[in-house]
């Protein structure tokens, strides 16, 4: 199973590089109208790394569609969160580009998930199954993230029960309240 994904995954990525042919040229093609530019290392000019980083975004953009609705292009999350205690627990709308919402630290979360968002990567993606996580018990906080990220719809669950979900929660804060562990 593992090696079909594989072979499907590389069809497709070498599909997307003929597509694209300035990557090839190592000039990276522009990102499709409304869409960030995925987040890559520079290499020196020239260089083969150069080359395979440029046709790397292209393949990446080529991969990626576009939001499925203009209304989805918008960043808005509602935040619920219980558990922590004080004025921590309650439900917060957040609006992004510009900040806004009645969320406590609303600048700050828009600062934090902007610098969390790469090009091809879930910023909101659970802990991996089968992940080795210490046995660690963060306390009984939960929070559920709803809405719309980068123009990607988000349903995204958090609690505090073992390392990993301690780790993958307090990678949010600012937009999840920061507990004591």
């Amino acid at each position: 199973m593992l090696r079909r994904l594989l072979l499907t995954a590389a069809v497709s990525a070498t599909a997307a590089l003929a597509a694209v042919p300035s990557a090839v040229a190592g000039t990276p093609a522009a990102a499709p109208a409304g869409l960030p530019a995925p987040l890559v290392s520079p290499a020196p000019a020239g260089s083969s790394a150069a080359a395979a980083t440029a046709a790397y975004a292209a393949a990446l953009r080529a991969l990626m569609p576009p939001p499925a609705r203009p209304d989805d292009s918008a960043d808005r999350l509602t935040v619920t969160v219980h558990g922590v205690s004080g004025d921590a627990d309650g439900t917060f709308e957040l609006e992004c580009h510009p900040a806004g919402g009645n969320h406590p630290a609303a600048a700050e979360a828009c600062d934090r998930l902007d610098r969390m968002t790469t090009w091809g990567k879930d910023t909101f993606a659970p802990t991996p199954p089968r992940s080795l996580c210490t046995m660690q018990y963060g306390g009984p906080a939960t929070a559920r993230v709803t809405g719309t990220w980068a123009g990607r719809p988000v349903d995204a669950r958090y609690d505090r029960s073992d390392g990993c979900e301690i780790s993958r929660w307090n990678a949010l804060v600012p937009l999840l309240p920061g507990t004591r562990s």
